[in-house]
């Protein structure tokens, strides 16, 4: 007799990622686990008196979508900034602010994010910000949140008017006055700003740190509800599984006592942020919340690690100088023997490791690293991520492959795909190195894993809004080789991919009995959709567990 279901969905067009069952029209699932997958008489076969039908009226199911690089807390937190993607000149910009201001006549901090670098026709300082807002402090940061621009006020109230020392790679940019330009320049430089007015504890991950002095019950309780909001809107976009790609203990107590709420709606991975002025004993801390922390529904077991910073701001190590600053290659926020060092101490302890890399520098660097803790360490299968990859040396490509180290990489992120203009990225990039940037079908076919994400807050969060740009993603200049993905390839990005970087790929990514039952019901059938129209297909329900997280 088969077991008897909770669930059925049925009347769908079942993708289920598994090659010896690639679709179906039903399943059913019993508790947190899929016990049947087929047509829909078979699966009927599992109904019982109390088992819930759910018609998916021809749509699409997934398995629940993995997201493999995001910040939940400071996306979270983001959620009621000024969005300002898409805002272009002067004028739109000071009705953007002041209607923002208006509307909030109580706040500390006014803030904004999603500028594009080229927002203005000459760079952003202070004193643009005080046309608009002169009396307020005021900062806004740019998409990919590696850069900030400050007004009068919020330079003077953080203490940076006059400047400050910041450690490598990063820059607080001076103006001709000897006074702060108003453009920050990485987590050193516009720290002190979100700190002054305490928007800190959201990006306390970024700095491997944690609350001092630790926050009242009160405060406690508000940012439990504030992750909570960031899983909503994440199971809200179909995604069942996190790997979160800053952290600290602080996130881990956050998201455990939403569990014992009943509120912890998706699977969530919380890495150690290794820091370059951090002794390497601080990594026995990353070994305490692998052990403390290593359930299906939260762990960690990650160290997290940036070796340089992004292209716009020319804070991305590059193997040769920039296109359009020549004499620069950026500078790193370790050497290349600190970081081999860093890997391979993490590497001995069984950790995993993520390093934020978009330079080909920093790229190489990182795996050389790699290369010295399998060297050391001996072989073993670490899976040993590298983030971002915006550019690449011929040589390097294959090294991914040869040392097992996964692509995590973005498909809202090249210039031109979705939200980010080609200018200045490609400029800073250079003609020369154009063949092998974001060179996601380059990197797969010469046999690296590949995994895609959104890196939100940077870019939306939505899986499927990144399918569309992995499909329709096409060369911005003639001659440039084709990185598009197939669907099938972008939508195993999201699910087959992602759990094979979490050493998960027998429990999920795909859809077959015995595998954890984390699902979305799409709006309609995404195999039968344009491209162009991929947008449009929704996702209705999330499942996570066995439990709807999200319905529309």
């Amino acid at each position: 007799m088969p077991q008897t279901a909770d669930l059925i969905v049925e009347n769908a067009s079942i993708l289920t990622m598994d090659p010896d069952t690639p679709a179906a029209q039903a399943i059913a699932i019993k508790g947190d686990k899929i016990i049947a997958i087929a047509d829909r008489d078979s699966v009927r076969d599992c109904k019982g008196p109390a088992t819930r039908v759910v018609d998916a009226q021809g749509g699409s199911v997934l398995p629940g979508f993995i997201e493999a690089h995001m910040h939940l807390f400071g996306g979270a937190a983001e959620l009621d900034n000024l969005h300002l993607t898409g805002v272009q000149g002067f004028d739109a910009l000071r009705d953007a602010i002041q209607g923002f201001a208006a509307k909030r006549p109580k706040a500390g901090l006014l803030i904004g994010a999603g500028v594009d670098y080229a927002i203005l026709p000459e760079p952003v300082t202070r004193h643009h910000l005080d046309r608009i807002i002169p009396d307020r402090p005021f900062a806004m940061s740019a998409s990919d949140h590696h850069t900030m621009w400050a007004n009068t006020k919020a330079l003077e109230e953080a203490g940076l008017l006059h400047g400050k020392q910041v450690g490598p790679g990063n820059e607080i940019v001076m103006g001709a006055d000897g006074l702060a330009a108003g453009e920050l320049r990485e987590g050193e430089a516009f720290g002190p700003v979100l700190d002054h007015f305490g928007a800190n504890r959201t990006r306390l991950g970024l700095e491997g740190a944690e609350p001092d002095p630790y926050p009242s019950a009160a405060e406690l309780a508000a940012d439990r509800d504030l992750m909570h909001r960031g899983l909503e809107w994440c199971a809200k976009h179909g995604i069942t599984s996190i790997q979160n790609m800053d952290g600290n203990l602080y996130q881990l107590e956050l998201l455990a006592g939403l569990q014992e709420e009943g509120r912890l709606i998706c699977r969530t991975k919380i890495p150690f942020h290794f820091k370059n002025f951090m002794k390497l004993d601080m990594l026995e801390k990353a070994s305490r919340m692998a052990a403390a922390y290593n359930s299906e529904w939260l762990s960690s077991g990650m160290v997290k690690v940036f070796y340089d910073g992004v292209l716009d701001s020319w804070t991305a190590v590059m193997v040769d100088d920039y296109a359009d600053r020549p004499g620069w290659r950026g500078e790193p926020l370790f050497s290349p023997e600190h970081f081999a060092e860093v890997a391979v101490e993490a590497d001995r302890r069984g950790l995993q490791i993520a390093v934020h890399s978009i330079g080909d520098g920093a790229v190489r660097a990182v795996l050389d690293g790699y290369q010295a803790a399998a060297k050391k360490n001996g072989r073993r299968d670490s899976r040993h991520r590298i983030e971002h990859i915006e550019v690449i040396t011929p040589s390097d490509v294959p090294r991914f492959a040869e040392l097992g180290v996964l692509a995590s990489m973005q498909p809202p992120h090249p210039p031109g795909a979705m939200n980010f203009p080609l200018e200045p990225t490609i400029s800073r990039i250079g003609r020369d190195k154009w063949p092998l940037s974001y060179a996601w079908r380059t990197l797969k076919n010469a046999g690296a894993r590949v995994v895609f994400a959104s890196d939100w807050p940077v870019s939306p969060v939505d899986p499927i809004l990144g399918i569309q740009a992995a499909v329709l993603r096409k060369p911005w200049a003639e001659g440039l080789p084709d990185q598009s993905f197939s669907l099938h390839e972008a939508i195993a990005g999201y699910t087959v991919e992602g759990a094979y970087a979490e050493f998960m790929e027998h429990r999920k990514g795909r859809l077959k009995p015995g595998y954890l039952a984390d699902i979305v019901l799409l709006s309609a059938d995404i195999e039968k959709t344009a491209p162009e129209a991929l947008h449009t297909v929704r996702p209705v329900t999330t499942i996570c567990g066995g439990k709807i997280t999200f319905q529309a």
